[in-house]
């Protein structure tokens, strides 16, 4: 038992001394999305499984939430690493999913819209 705890308090030092980037790549990004997304959707599924009559006949909403959080944290993840249409990048062209950002308008006489805005191409130059 010793030992575990020194295992669990390197793992975590090294955690903690590990540099941070300042940009992780989109294949983590989306990952992560994913890990999270299921994770958030088990929570979910056994918070309605426990109120059901009989938890333990629908063990299965755990399942099934842990899924659809992992579908939609891969959408979300995928939507949000992918930064416009077509990127020009070291003379080559890329298209993805363009990402919609969403923003406020003021209007003339001070009415207010909400707006979507993507980016269809982007290079550098």
């Amino acid at each position: 038992m010793y030992r575990l705890k020194q295992i669990v308090l390197a793992i975590i030092l090294i955690c903690i001394a590990n540099p941070c980037r300042a940009e992780e790549s989109a294949v983590v990004k989306v990952f992560k999305d994913v890990f999270y997304g299921g994770l958030s959707g088990a929570l979910v599924g056994g918070v309605v499984m426990a109120f059901t009559k009989h938890p333990g006949d629908h063990l299965d909403y755990i399942g099934f939430g842990a899924a659809g959080g992992a579908l939609v944290g891969g959408t979300y993840g995928a939507v949000s690493a992918a930064r416009a249409l077509a990127e020009v990048k070291d003379g080559k062209v890329k298209f993805a999913m363009p990402s919609l950002v969403p923003g406020v308008k003021e209007g003339p006489n001070g009415s207010s819209a909400v707006t979507l805005t993507a980016q269809l191409l982007r290079g550098q130059f």
